[in-house]
């Protein structure tokens, strides 16, 4: 075996256990990359939603306008724009029924918008575990086919008269690339966990405190409509 060995070769000549490490590592990183991609795709566009919305949102245009313009125009039907259209559409509904309460009014588009932001938490929020589990488990994963590459090679030293360093060498380096491969797909895995993690908490926030002021707003709506 000559000093020269490339990755691709100590992978080949690795025992099945340590080539099965290996391919699960292999899926998990791939896998990984891409919810990465599609996640970072999926919480700029929430966010971008979200500011193109509170500019018209807060730019004094009539809510039952902004309702119906949204309504007939799904382009940024997502995040902040949900929990717009599921409490209006709530406070709507009840106040056209009429005899309702100022109280009832406010708290069935409360509980609508509720929904609508539970919802969104778990769309933003789906497939994040998965990324914290690789992160978490892959190093662990590929020190198991490093001890059982190294394992396996110092088994083979067993009916060896004498023993020298080139002869667990090939070995013990096919065994490290799975080391190597369970850091490779967890230091990924970890980053992006963190980074989106902390995106989708400051999104919740900010989708809650319009959901706070949106009550207010329609609060003062349904006063005026029931005329307490």
């Amino acid at each position: 075996m000559s000093n020269d060995l490339h990755v691709w070769e100590l992978i080949l000549n690795a025992s099945l256990v340590v080539q099965a490490v290996m391919a699960i590592l292999l899926a998990a990183s791939v896998a990984s990359w891409m919810i990465i991609f599609r996640k970072r795709a999926l919480l700029n566009a929430t966010e971008k939603a979200a500011d193109r919305f509170e500019e018209r949102f807060w730019s004094g245009t009539d809510l039952t306008s902004l309702h119906n313009q949204l309504t007939h125009n799904q382009d940024d039907d997502r995040g902040m724009v949900r929990v717009f259209l599921a409490g209006f559409a709530e406070f709507q509904r009840l106040r056209d029924q009429g005899r309702a309460s100022a109280d009832r009014l406010v708290g069935g588009a409360e509980r609508a918008m509720r929904v609508a932001l539970t919802r969104e938490m778990d769309h933003l929020e789906h497939r994040l575990s998965f990324l914290a589990t690789v992160g978490s488990t892959s190093p662990y994963i590929g020190l198991f086919g490093t001890v059982w590459g190294i394992m396996t090679s110092f088994h083979a030293l067993a009916n060896v008269n004498q023993a020298t360093i080139a002869m667990v060498a090939p070995g013990i380096s096919e065994a490290l690339i799975a080391t190597a491969m369970g850091l490779f797909a967890a230091i990924p895995a970890v980053i992006a966990y963190n980074k989106y993690s902390n995106q989708v908490d400051r999104m919740e926030l900010r989708l809650d405190n319009f959901k706070e002021e949106l009550s207010s707003i329609l609060n003062r709506q349904a006063l005026a409509v029931s005329g307490d």
